[in-house]
């Protein structure tokens, strides 16, 4: 794990998975961010370790053995009123399972937002831990993930499994 203090308050750490390196931040309220990392992306400069960013990493690789079904963090997310609105139902989403971007919709109160909620889906900036991956199209079509297709791919059927085996 690899921390670094850049702006004197956020904090990063690049955390291995095994669909890639991901990049967690933090500030003072909590997490801000987690983002899978381009190949070959320049890592962190080491610092030392912050409790939460220790508790993201646990708590990450417990979700990746399939001992994790809901994560116990603070977040703090920076986006508008409707990104937090639709982020807050993808939290609701139950582990294992997947909505639609139409269901997400009618659950913040607009049917016809199925649109802006796949934006706000996208620019989701707390990858796994708001999980924008159990989001799909209405015909059950992987459609979209910042992360790329085939992690969403592994993130849904890793999930199935570890919920199957328990």
């Amino acid at each position: 794990m690899r921390t670094n203090a850049a702006d004197g308050k956020t904090l990063f750490c690049d955390c291995e998975t095994p669909l890639g390196t991901v990049r967690i931040e933090a500030d003072s309220e909590g997490i801000r961010g987690l983002r899978f990392m381009e190949e070959g992306a320049k890592a962190a400069a080491l610092r030392p370790e912050s409790p939460l960013l220790e508790a993201a990493r646990t708590q990450l690789q417990e979700y990746f053995a399939g001992e994790r079904t809901e994560f116990d963090l603070p977040l703090s997310p920076r986006g508008t009123d409707f990104q937090k609105k639709v982020w807050a139902e993808l939290v609701r989403i139950p582990y294992g399972e997947t909505r639609s971007y139409q269901q997400i919709a009618a659950a913040v109160g607009n049917e016809k937002a199925a649109r802006a909620v796949g934006m706000a889906n996208h620019q989701n900036p707390v990858a796994i831990i708001v999980p924008c991956h159990r989001v799909i199209g209405k015909n059950g079509a992987l459609t979209g993930y910042a992360g790329g297709p085939e992690r969403k791919k592994a993130l849904l059927a890793l999930e199935a499994a570890a919920k199957k085996k328990n």
